[in-house]
């Protein structure tokens, strides 16, 4: 099934969101609306679908929505023939769905690890192999995978999640090889989240007694949305966003092992509030959940908005060049000083 609320054009840009009905996949279709885009979105749900269209056309983009289960290679297949044949050629892919189960490996069936799985590893395989079928053809596009600090530094009670997330990095960084290998002008990138204010707390299922929480510090969606678009339009292999994940990826290369004892400690009390779990809490591992969920979730008063490393990774070259200016003062003034 499909919505339009708008005649295709071929001015703007083609994009492709999947899990676009709300979480950070929300806040990606609102930053690209502000620039103008014709935009695909997939998701299951048509109600939260036809609701971000709405706001795609009141921000002056043009919206596509296409109910699809990313876990299904011929419905990402369809959705993008959808796409395609009503908005024009795909220039831009952005896998963005995910699962997750929160609880210990052990009480977690055979059932949800797979659905896991499904939706947030093979969600990104059939997202991307769809894409490349057709970007490769004209030697142009974007594929931009959404990757998370778990994709380095896995923690306690989200091993379906955190396994996918590494399965991405590794499937992605094969497939970015075989592109440099035929000299083909599609790009691929990855972009590494860290903890966000999203639905996803609110709706996971869960093997817990108390309520889920990202572990601080909480960013709120609008900041991975803008660093999905700055990505989407610049040649960056990876692209890491938050503090946080700059320091899991450096702490799991240099003390695993510490990491290791420091999250088996505090894993589990960090990802989780005070609050019972409540029976009536909501499940959209399996089918969507019912509800108006948008793009923030319920840690509203514990998000921030800003990134200081969002536009230090934006803004590299400039400096790496100013620490590099100052070290050779550094060392030019070090000389003066042996040389008296």
């Amino acid at each position: 099934m499909t919505g339009q609320n708008s005649q295709p054009t071929t001015i703007n840009e083609v994009v492709v969101i999947t899990g676009a009905s709300a979480g950070l996949g929300r806040a990606i279709a609102r930053e690209f609306a502000r620039h103008g885009a014709l935009i695909g979105l997939i998701a299951r749900d048509p109600v939260r679908l036809a609701a971000t269209a709405r706001e795609v056309e009141n921000l002056g983009g043009k919206a596509l929505w296409l109910i699809a289960d990313v876990a299904n290679y011929l419905e990402v297949e369809h959705a993008a023939n959808e796409v395609e044949r009503r908005l024009g050629p795909i220039d831009i892919w952005i896998n963005n769905a995910m699962a997750t189960v929160f609880g210990p490996f052990e009480e977690l069936t055979h059932d949800e690890y797979r659905r896991v799985t499904e939706v947030t590893y093979f969600g990104q395989v059939w997202g991307t192999m769809a894409a490349l079928k057709r970007m490769k053809a004209r030697d142009r596009g974007h594929v931009v995978q959404v990757g998370s600090a778990l994709a380095y530094r896995s923690i306690p009670l989200q091993s379906a999640y955190c396994g996918a997330k590494h399965a991405i990095k590794g499937f992605t960084d094969s497939v970015r090889c075989e592109l440099i290998h035929n000299r083909s002008n599609v790009r691929i990138t990855m972009v590494q989240m860290p903890a966000m204010n999203t639905p996803q707390f609110d709706w996971c299922r869960v093997h817990l007694r108390h309520h889920p929480q990202p572990v601080p510090p909480i960013y709120n969606p609008e900041i991975g949305a803008r660093a999905v678009y700055w990505a989407a339009h610049h040649q960056r292999r990876e692209f890491n966003v938050g503090t946080s994940t700059v320091g899991a990826i450096l702490g799991q290369k240099l003390v695993p092992g510490l990491l290791d004892l420091y999250l088996g400690r505090t894993g589990y009390s960090s990802q989780q509030t005070s609050e019972l779990i409540s029976a009536e809490r909501p499940d959209n591992l399996f089918k969507p959940a019912p509800g108006h969920y948008a793009a923030h979730g319920s840690f509203e008063k514990r998000a921030t908005d800003r990134s200081a490393e969002l536009y230090v990774g934006k803004h590299r070259a400039i400096f790496a060049s100013a620490a590099l200016l100052a070290i050779t003062f550094a060392l030019a003034a070090t000389r003066r000083i042996l040389q008296r």
